[in-house]
C-alpha cells in the first residue's frame, strides 16, 4: 500500500485509512539498561477498507503482532511499520490489534530538534511534541486522532512513574513497582506522556486536583514556585470555562530543561523553573492554559499551531493582567516591539514545519487575539471564548472554524476574517491594534 501524507508537517506520521479508539500499553522500563519492554493493544476503527496497518514506531523492534489472536505479518516500509490484517477489514469495522515491541528508546532528531524519550541523570523523561510518541509506543502519530489511553508502568523500586490521567493502582513486587493510570479523556499521541524519577507527591490540596512531583526536599521550593496556580486556574475558568480535566499534575525534574512541556492533564519543568520571576511565571500559566488551548481542543493539521501556541502565549498576558504584574496592552505593546524588530517573512497561518515553534508564532498569535479583542469587546470576546471551548471540548480545531466562529460574536460592521488575516498570512507586521 503506498504511504499518503496526512500532514505536509510531518510527512511520515499518522495515518488517514484508521483511528485508534483506545491505547492499552502495558510497559517494562529497566533503568539501569534503559530497556523498555512493551504490549501494546490497539482498538482500530477502520475509515477506510483496511488490508495493513501503518504505525510508527521509532527505534524499538516488534517482537510479535497478532490481529484479534491470529499472527499478523509485520515489515518495516521506510518510516513506519506496516501490520498485513488477517483479513480485509472494511470501513467502520473495529479489530483488536497487539504487538509486543522491545528495545532501548531514545530521541528522534529532527527540525525541531530532539523529541521523545529521553534519559535524565536519574530517570526518564518524554517529550512529545510534535512526533516524539513514536519513541515509545506504536501509534497512528497524528493530532487529528484522539484516543483514550490505560497505561501500565513496571520500573525499578524507589522510582515513580507518572503518566497521564488518573492513577488508578500502584502495586510493588520484589524489585519493582508497577503504577496504572487511565486516560479517561481523548487524547492526541503527542501529548502522552512518561515521566520516571525518584519522586515524591506535593499535593496542594485536600482533593488532589492539584499535584506535583518532584525528588525529596524540594517541597518548599516547588510550592513557592506554583503558589499561582489555583488562581491561575480561577482566572482561566472565569475567561476560558471549566478546566477540561479531572487533576492537573506538575513534574519537576532532578536536571535543567531549556523549556518547560506540555502534555494531557500535566506539564514537566526543570530545576531552572522554580522562581517567582516573571520569565519563570509566565511559563507556568502558558503550559497549564495549554489544557484548554491544545489538549482539549487540538488542531486538525500542524500548520494551525497558532491556535495552540497563540492562545497560551495571549493566556500569559492575560494572567499578568490578573496577578496585577503589567496590563495586557503593556504586555502586547512590548510583544508588537519585539516583532517591529525581527525579521518580517513569515505567515504565522501557515508557517512551515521548520518555523512552526518560531517564537513569532506565539506572540503574533496573540496579538492576532488581542486585536480581536478591542474589535469585540472585553466582554463579547470572553463569552465568544466561553463557547468556542465548551462547543469544541476534546475535539478538533481550525482557523477557518475559528474565525466563522468569532463571527457570530461581531457586530455588523466588523469582518472577523479580514481583522485577523493580516495577522495570520501576511508576512509583513500589521500597525499596532488601537
Amino acid at each position: 500500500m503506498p504511504q499518503k501524507i496526512l500532514d505536509e508537517y510531518t510527512k511520515h506520521h499518522g495515518s488517514a485509512a484508521y483511528t485508534v479508539d483506545r491505547y492499552d500499553l502495558e510497559l517494562t522500563c529497566k533503568l539501569a539498561s534503559n530497556l523498555l519492554e512493551g504490549k501494546a493493544v490497539l482498538h482500530l476503527r477502520a475509515l477506510q477498507d483496511l488490508d495493513t496497518v501503518q504505525l510508527n514506531l521509532h527505534g524499538l523492534r516488534v517482537l510479535k503482532a497478532t490481529c484479534q489472536g491470529k499472527k499478523a505479518q509485520v515489515s518495516k516500509r521506510n518510516h513506519r511499520i506496516e501490520v498485513q490484517l488477517p483479513s480485509r477489514l472494511a470501513a467502520g469495522e473495529r479489530t483488536e490489534l497487539t504487538l509486543r515491541y522491545a528495545g532501548n528508546p531514545g530521541v528522534q532528531n529532527g527540525i525541531w530538534g530532539e523529541v521523545g524519550w529521553e534519559e535524565l541523570t536519574d530517570g526518564v523523561l518524554v517529550s512529545g511534541q510534535p512526533t516524539g510518541a513514536a519513541t515509545w509506543f506504536p501509534c497512528n502519530d497524528h493530532p487529528s486522532h484522539k484516543s483514550t489511553y490505560r497505561f501500565s508502568i513496571a520500573t525499578d523500586a524507589g522510582y515513580r512513574a507518572v503518566a497521564n490521567g488518573e492513577l488508578i493502582n500502584h502495586s510493588r513486587a520484589a524489585s519493582r513497582d508497577t503504577w496504572v493510570y487511565e486516560q479517561r479523556e481523548p487524547m492526541a499521541s503527542y501529548l502522552a506522556t512518561l515521566q520516571i524519577g525518584r519522586y515524591s507527591e506535593i499535593p496542594f490540596d485536600e482533593d488532589r486536583h492539584l499535584v506535583a512531583y518532584a525528588v525529596p526536599g524540594m517541597d518548599l521550593k516547588v510550592r513557592e514556585a506554583f503558589g499561582k496556580q489555583t488562581e491561575m486556574a480561577e482566572v482561566f475558568e472565569r475567561h476560558f470555562g471549566p478546566y477540561p480535566f479531572e487533576s492537573y499534575k506538575i513534574v519537576v525534574v532532578n536536571d535543567e530543561l531549556e523549556i518547560p512541556l506540555e502534555a494531557q492533564g500535566l506539564s514537566i519543568f526543570g530545576l531552572n523553573h522554580l522562581s517567582m520571576d516573571w520569565e519563570a511565571q509566565r511559563l507556568i500559566a502558558h503550559e497549564f492554559s495549554h489544557q484548554w488551548w491544545g489538549n482539549s481542543l487540538t488542531l486538525k493539521r500542524w500548520k494551525d499551531i497558532w491556535l495552540h501556541e497563540g492562545f497560551a502565549c495571549f493566556s500569559e498576558w492575560l494572567h499578568s493582567e490578573a496577578a496585577g504584574v503589567m496590563p495586557m496592552a503593556e504586555r502586547a505593546r512590548l510583544a508588537w516591539e519585539l516583532l517591529d524588530g525581527q525579521d518580517q517573512d513569515l505567515a504565522i497561518g501557515d508557517p512551515g514545519a521548520k518555523d512552526m515553534f518560531d517564537d513569532r508564532v506565539y506572540k503574533r498569535g496573540a496579538m492576532a487575539l488581542f486585536a480581536l479583542l478591542g474589535g469585540l469587546g472585553t466582554e463579547t470576546f470572553y463569552t465568544m471564548l466561553k463557547e468556542w471551548v465548551a462547543a469544541r471540548s476534546h475535539g478538533h480545531v481550525d482557523t477557518e472554524a475559528f474565525i466563522a466562529h468569532a463571527q457570530g460574536f461581531a457586530p455588523d460592521a466588523l469582518d472577523v476574517a479580514a481583522l485577523l488575516r493580516p495577522w495570520l498570512y501576511d508576512q509583513k507586521l500589521p500597525v499596532f491594534p488601537r
